[in-house]
């Protein structure tokens, strides 16, 4: 999985994995010029990457991977509080898994656990065939 994803967003704002589970996904991105804003602080559009990148990958690890893959619909995010370095950790878990959508809860925190943005994001299970 990793060579398929160097050349994404997820490489270029170098994402890691760090757990992976069928009812948790944990993911960390560091934060510093190719996550800011021009103010210098972690910018609401990256935040929405990390959070729809855990959603996904949560998603398709539920899946048949040969048979189905998971798209986004949607996603809202409500950013808390700013960050201008270090890294922030967001934690997927489900709200909702089913046959044609999953919905996911993502929480995205600092290094000392403090709250930074909260995301749900939808995701469409859709053919491989149609993806």
């Amino acid at each position: 999985m990793r060579a398929r994803i160097k050349d994404t967003i997820i490489g270029l704002l170098d994402i890691q994995f760090v757990e992976l589970s069928s009812d948790r996904v944990v993911m960390k991105m560091p934060v510093g010029p190719k996550t800011w804003q021009p103010a210098g602080i972690l910018h609401g559009g990256a935040s929405v990457v990390l959070a729809e990148t855990a959603a996904s990958i949560a998603t398709v690890i539920n899946l048949d991977q040969e048979k189905f893959t998971g798209v986004g619909m949607e996603i809202n995010a409500n950013h808390i509080r700013s960050k201008r370095d270090g890294v922030v950790t967001a934690v997927a878990t489900p709200l909702h898994k089913g046959r044609t959508t999953m919905v996911w809860d993502i929480k995205i925190t600092d290094e000392e656990g403090k709250l930074v943005c909260v995301s749900r994001c939808t995701m469409a299970v859709v053919p491989r065939s149609r993806a």
